[in-house]
């Protein structure tokens, strides 16, 4: 027995670092249309608002297919939906080369052609963090699931981080077209082995133990769990409705930094390329370490005073010093003083980030990938606004201005959690599914 257990130990392990690469190589895929956007503008003499539209032309399929993502997720598993994601990724990122001239955009013009490449790659890689949340649930143990999560996330800030520095060297040898190209392949490899290797729970896997519980959640389906619950109970749930105005805040927050801040660092602050490369990969690899640390604080904070005040003190505390940082990295006078004090917010933004997912698959119920899905969403309509309304602001205002809005989202963000009470799953009709409370949960 013990045997079995080490077994599926492992295998769990695997999958979870599965899951992170997938997360890297999504946000290596996302982020470096930033690194090659002052490339494309200066090739194509674009304007800063008209590549911030394609920049958010990503985020608008992002948002589009993330609720349905998450149902795509509890009606077919996991291990179907983030092969079709990585697969579908890495078409359109290679796709993206022919974006421009010689390519699709000799025809439609580049703007619209470079939009409805990124519009494929957002509804292609919509369903990643709601399904790896199905997964997460599917395969991970109550007490870490918070930590798994973040350690998923924390993919984010790697792949990022990594982008700015690899992809300008990629850029300098082989051209921002065949450098998109290799970033495909790479993510067609990962989602082929990804499909290969997992299942959807422990005793599917051929290296578990056949008695493994297929579903080790908290709770218990009611005999008609396969009926999924309606809508109207997921939208109008006020712990959903909170977590996802919240989680608005955050991408909007965040999406400054995935799109702007190479451009902002290189134009506004008057850096070089490499310069701006490497301040960007600071800025990324804080936020990738502190999202995996913000699993290990959440899950050590809720186990010290309970889901209400411990998600509250963590998701709050980390919008709240968000703020602080940025408005304060942005009157900082010194490039290292700014970078430094961004890093911090963008971090705090990641604590506060694995937060969100943390509370919203411990209040789902049996509905983990819908309600992870609702909550993307929220955070992606966020990131759909910020890349083209932040050069909007900043062409009356100045950058400043539009980084400061940024602290303002974070600060709204701080006051919704303050409502979010993660005691109280989602309520359930009895024909639906009915969540009972595990043991020693408070």
């Amino acid at each position: 027995m013990s045997a079995n257990v080490s077994r599926e130990s492992g295998v769990r392990f695997a999958i979870v670092c599965l899951m992170f690469m997938l997360s890297v190589m999504s946000y290596f895929d996302r982020t470096i249309m930033s690194i090659a956007g002052p490339s494309i503008i200066k090739e194509f003499r674009l304007s800063e608002t008209a590549m911030g539209t394609v920049y958010s032309a990503f985020t608008l399929g992002y948002a589009l297919l993330m609720i349905p993502g998450g149902r795509f997720a509890d009606r077919f598993g996991p291990r179907r939906v983030l092969a079709f994601m990585a697969l579908g990724s890495a078409l359109f990122t290679a796709l993206t080369a022919l974006g421009a001239k010689p390519g699709l955009g000799s025809v439609l013009g580049i703007i619209p052609a470079l939009i409805i490449m990124r519009l494929g790659f957002g509804l292609s890689t919509a369903p990643l963090y709601p399904t790896c949340g199905r997964m997460n649930a599917n395969w991970v143990p109550l007490a870490k699931r918070a930590r798994v999560q973040g350690l998923v996330n924390a993919g984010a800030g790697l792949g990022g981080a990594v982008a700015p520095v690899l992809f300008v060297w990629l850029i300098s040898r082989i051209g921002w077209r065949y450098s998109f190209c290799v970033a495909a392949a790479v993510t067609a490899l990962l989602g082929i082995t990804w499909f290969a290797f997992t299942r959807d729970y422990p005793a599917q896997h051929p290296l578990t133990s056949a008695k493994a519980d297929p579903a080790p959640t908290p709770f218990i389906p009611h005999p008609r769990a396969t009926q999924h619950a309606p809508w109207r109970v997921l939208l109008t749930d006020a712990n959903v409705i909170l977590l996802t105005l919240g989680y608005l805040m955050v991408g909007y927050f965040q999406y400054i930094f995935f799109y702007w801040i190479y451009y902002y660092l290189g134009e506004i602050r008057h850096l070089t390329p490499t310069q701006s490369a490497f301040y960007t990969t600071m800025l990324f690899l804080t936020f990738g370490t502190m999202m995996s640390l913000g699993g290990w604080i959440s899950d050590l904070v809720v186990r010290s005073t309970g889901r209400k005040v411990g998600y509250r003190f963590v998701g709050a505390g980390g919008l709240g010093l968000s703020a602080v940082f940025l408005f304060a990295g942005v009157n900082a006078q010194s490039t290292g003083a700014a970078v430094t004090l961004m890093s911090l917010a963008l971090g705090c933004s990641a604590i506060s980030d694995v937060t969100f997912w943390a509370a919203a698959i411990d209040v789902a119920g049996n509905e983990v990938g819908s309600v992870c899905g609702v909550v993307n969403a929220g955070g992606n309509v966020g990131g759909l606004i910020a890349p083209v309304l932040s050069p909007l602001i900043a062409a009356s205002l100045g950058w400043s201005s539009a980084l400061y809005f940024g602290s303002l989202a974070a600060a709204v963000g701080f006051m919704l959690w303050l409502g979010v009470d993660a005691t109280r799953e989602i309520n359930y009709s009895v024909s639906e599914t009915q969540p009972l409370t595990a043991t020693g949960r408070v």
